[in-house]
């Protein structure tokens, strides 16, 4: 049933997530059906230019007056993730107090015996005709979106931080994230952290370290943009950059760790390789001599005490704010069925955690220059380079900076 109240405009927050879990209706899904074959990990192969980046031009369209849209959210695992699941579920809870939305939210888990749920909870709310958007996200999921949004052509779905089958199906929009943004945020960051002995774990060597998952256009697109940021503080500076070749073994990142730190005298590492990459943080706490950067969450949030101790912040792919967005669009009559958006800084795509550990160890200096570099990527007086257009450049520098 679709219901029409006033519409309320909504901000985007850009430099913080909240992560909770809850709100809306969270229900039980339908019975399981057989399961869509798994896909792999995204290909990145778009252009992503500064700001919102889409691969033709958006649909422009009147915007209903007064239009509160029913949404429904499938969380392919369980809210309380304090990561992409509960950032989605806070900008949608926004959405839904600010009288813009009525949220359904489903969570279907996340485990192998979980799967058939998603392919056919997916066909059981596109088949009910109830909602103007279905949104799910993550690599897991296209293979089952696919299938639905061939199924269902007339109903709207929204994939975030996924761009499998951008433009297959013109009833999907999915929401990617500039990286690099975040990436030259945290490079900056890192580059005047590295130089302040002042700090305990710190020596006086200008060396950091990169734990990045699979050597690809993606993950490099973080290490070009946490680069070209140390490099705009320290020309000089070296990174020690090294791949698990997967998202999930904390043992080798650990091993990595662990000799970027004993051989290389690294005193920062950012671990962008999903959970692989907090082996790297193991090798930091175990040690004793370097300090760790989270990605894509408050990885602060998820640590245990002693982890969260050595993590001066993390770079965030803001979920909820690019879902705000989204609807800001859809309200003024842009929508963007069949392409694919990218959100960087001036949406709240992308941002870097700026309270707890970050503002207690960060010298006012540094706390000024990450402030500076946010503004200048802002108003595009700082062009960051992205790996999904410039590969090679990437792979150039990575190899120039090496330890």
């Amino acid at each position: 049933m679709k219901k029409k109240l006033s519409l309320l405009l909504a901000g985007l927050m850009v430099l913080s997530v909240t992560a909770c879990g809850g709100g809306g209706s969270t229900d039980t899904p339908a019975a399981p059906a057989a399961p869509a074959e798994t896909a792999q990990a995204p290909a990145a192969d778009a252009e992503a230019p500064a700001a919102a980046e889409t691969e033709a031009a958006p649909a422009e369209g009147s915007a209903e007056a007064g239009k509160v849209y029913n949404v429904v959210y499938l969380v392919n695992g369980n809210l309380g993730d304090k990561s992409f699941f509960d950032s989605a579920e806070a900008g949608l809870e926004q959405l839904e107090a600010d009288g813009r939305i009525t949220l359904r939210t489903i969570e279907m888990g996340g485990t192998e015996a979980d799967q058939p749920r998603w392919a056919s909870t997916l066909d059981e709310v596109s088949d009910s005709g109830e909602y103007d958007l279905v949104i799910c996200g993550t690599y897991q999921m296209p293979d089952y979106l696919k299938e639905a949004a061939t199924n269902y052509p007339d109903q709207k779905y929204l994939i975030f931080d996924d761009d499998t089958y951008v433009g297959e199906n013109a009833n999907v929009v999915n929401v990617t994230y500039r990286q690099n943004d975040m990436g030259y945020l945290v490079g900056v960051f890192a580059a005047h952290m590295t130089t302040d002995t002042s700090l305990d774990k710190i020596n006086e060597e200008p060396v950091v370290g990169f734990v990045g998952g699979i050597d690809s256009p993606v993950i490099n697109d973080f290490l070009y943009g946490f680069i070209t940021g140390a490099q705009s503080v320290n020309p000089d500076i070296k990174v020690d950059t090294r791949y698990t070749n997967d998202y999930v073994d904390t043992a080798i990142a650990k091993e990595y760790g662990i000799s970027m730190i004993n051989d290389n005298k690294c005193d920062i590492i950012w671990g962008v390789a999903g959970n692989a990459g907090n082996g790297a943080a193991e090798a930091a706490l175990e040690t004793g001599k370097a300090w760790f950067i989270g990605v894509d969450s408050d990885q602060e949030l998820t640590f245990s005490s002693d982890m969260a101790a050595i993590t001066l912040t993390s770079g965030l792919k803001n979920v909820g704010n690019s879902l705000i967005w989204i609807f800001d669009e859809w309200d003024a009559g842009t929508t963007y069925w069949g392409k694919k958006v990218t959100l960087g800084l001036e949406e709240g795509g992308v941002g870097i955690v700026t309270d707890k550990n970050f503002d207690k160890y960060a010298s006012p200096e540094t706390k000024q220059a990450v402030a500076d570099a946010e503004a200048g990527v802002r108003n595009g007086s700082i062009q960051v380079p992205s790996a999904l257009t410039d590969p090679d450049g990437a792979v150039a520098l990575r190899e120039a900076v090496r330890p």
